[in-house]
């Protein structure tokens, strides 16, 4: 039975406790963060931080307001990156997860470029990376427990269970309350449909969520993976894998000699 997420952002509150789980559950490090109006966060979706709540300070009329919105994979039901990878280094579980398996990958990055949301991301600091996303819990799954985000959520703003039930539960929040949300499932039949669904009192293109149609792109990332073949993938990757490695440990330096230089200043 594929499963699925609804996340209701009208009860969504901003706390991070979905953000936090995610970090504990995978054993994900902390990262450098920036300022979110008063609120302190990372900047994007990365390698390190699989789940990210986007703070957005729209109008509707009423003043100006916060609205919180945690982004992750979407796991769609037919997966750009599952299709357009040509080792079948991404592949989609029975209940709906789509999972990375790193010893298949060959570092084309072709992932990272078919994706309508741009989840997938690499290990840019490590010499031999790797792609890195939400992966469902798809060990929590395994073993019968919800995904640790849905488990931290207080306000039951994330609810995990059968797609199907979770898109009709959403249709009657939205027939029951018409005022309190837009007439609009996210997920339902974006891209042929995602595993994870979205309400919202504010339209969702004012939030970054991406207007996309209901055909998958599949077919485009086919295309890529056909005329991509395996042996340029390698040579690309690795061309450009170590070009930014050697670049970015330039910089580095560079910067920690400027800091040397200016402690030095100061002292003196």
């Amino acid at each position: 039975m594929r499963k699925g997420m609804l996340v209701d952002l009208t009860r969504c509150i901003g706390c991070r406790a979905c953000q936090v789980a995610c970090k504990q559950w995978n054993d994900l490090p902390a990262e450098e963060t920036q300022n979110w109006g008063s609120y302190q966060n990372p900047a994007a979706l990365s390698a390190d931080t699989w789940t990210l709540v986007e703070f957005t300070e729209v109008d509707e009329g009423d003043g100006l307001q916060w609205v919180f919105a945690k982004r992750q994979c979407m796991h769609c039901l037919h997966p750009a990156c599952a299709s357009a990878c040509p080792v079948g280094a991404f592949h989609q579980t029975e209940q709906g997860a789509v999972v990375y398996d790193p010893a298949r990958c060959i570092g084309c990055r072709y992932c990272m470029v078919v994706c309508p949301f741009g989840v997938p991301k690499l290990e840019w600091e490590e010499p031999l990376p790797f792609v890195r996303k939400c992966r469902f819990c798809v060990d929590r799954l395994e073993a019968g427990l919800e995904p640790a985000c849905a488990k931290a959520c207080p306000t039951d703003a994330i609810v995990f269970g059968n797609r199907d039930d979770l898109i009709a539960e959403a249709e009657e929040r939205i027939r029951n309350q018409p005022g309190r949300y837009v007439d609009h499932v996210y997920g339902k039949d974006e891209l042929g449909g995602t595993s994870w669904l979205y309400l919202s009192a504010v339209p969702f293109d004012k939030l970054g969520f991406p207007t996309l149609g209901p055909e998958p792109v599949t077919t485009l990332s086919e295309v890529v993976a056909t005329y991509g073949t395996p042996s340029i993938a390698v040579t690309v990757a690795a061309v450009l894998g170590g070009l930014y490695y050697w670049f970015s440990r330039r910089e580095k330096n560079m910067h920690a000699e400027q800091d040397a230089e200016q402690e030095e200043r100061e002292a003196s």
